[in-house]
């Protein structure tokens, strides 16, 4: 008894807490299939008719169909290639004694520190300069090098708590260092490469500030560029910005959804592991 009035605080503050992140998302999307005139009226109570069409209008446009395409391409191209580059980083900093490996693993620790807005001008400059501009490649690259310092962190706790043991037998059996990489540790080390696979996706898919910088032509913008613009065009019709907000928000959360064991359970590992 006195344990279930122990814990009754904790399951108080989760319900709260769910409820400040569940009410506002329901709102949105009961909000949605209402009219204008009746959001205006009737803000918090259910819709006196259900207008779908707020809705289908938007999944029948091709402009948001290839918002979602341009997120998800440049959203996988940066989690390839920010978890590529920072295993073999992460491997280096981890397992080799070199002359300056911890001042190295500093600079790159530093780049937490450093905000996005700093480097926006000189960023601009040289993606003009490489002819990067309206190219997805301007984005991909950027935030892969922004998503580093992070992703090295993380994957570098993570291959310093795998036992010498097995490095030394690998070696013994005549696997060479990147042998051991490819074949030993990135299988052990699959819930830290989750864990940071899926904070590059969620990363990607919400940036709004570099695409925003990079894209100038319609053919590349994502998603979150892609609300802002119709919140322009149809500021006026809130249930229908109210739709497409929800239909925005549906393709990171069903992912999310999916990847939320992976996520957790990676981080659980790498505390457990510490």
């Amino acid at each position: 008894m006195k344990a279930r009035a122990g814990k009754l605080p904790v399951h108080i503050v989760l319900v709260v807490v769910g409820a400040v992140m569940a009410v506002p998302l329901l709102f949105a999307v009961v909000s949605g299939f209402k009219s204008t005139d009746e959001l205006s009226r009737n803000p918090i109570g259910l819709p006196d008719s259900w207008v779908t069409s707020n809705y289908t209008d938007i999944l029948g446009s091709g402009a948001f169909w290839r918002m979602v395409g341009s997120s998800t391409f440049i959203a996988i191209g940066t989690t390839v290639l920010v978890v590529a580059v920072s295993a073999l980083a992460a491997f280096s900093f981890a397992r080799f004694a070199f002359r300056g490996r911890e001042l190295l693993f500093t600079v790159f620790t530093m780049g937490l520190m450093f905000p996005f807005a700093v480097a926006a001008l000189p960023l601009f400059l040289l993606l003009r300069y490489l002819g990067l501009l309206d190219n997805p490649l301007g984005v991909i690259l950027p935030q892969a090098a922004f998503g580093l310092p992070m992703t090295i962190i993380i994957l570098r706790g993570f291959f310093r708590q795998i036992p010498g043991e097995l490095e030394e037998a690998a070696t013994l059996d005549g696997c060479s260092p990147l042998g051991f990489f490819w074949r030993v540790l990135l299988p052990m080390a699959r819930p830290a490469l989750g864990t940071v696979s899926v904070l590059a996706v969620v990363t990607s898919w919400n940036n709004f500030f570099l695409p925003l910088l990079v894209f100038t032509d319609s053919t590349w913008w994502t998603i979150p560029i892609g609300v802002q613009q119709f919140q322009g065009q149809y500021s006026a019709e809130y249930a229908r910005v109210f739709a497409y907000l929800v239909l925005a928000m549906v393709p990171a959360l069903a992912f999310y959804s999916v990847a939320e064991r992976q996520l957790v359970g990676g981080l659980t590992a790498g505390a457990t592991k510490g």
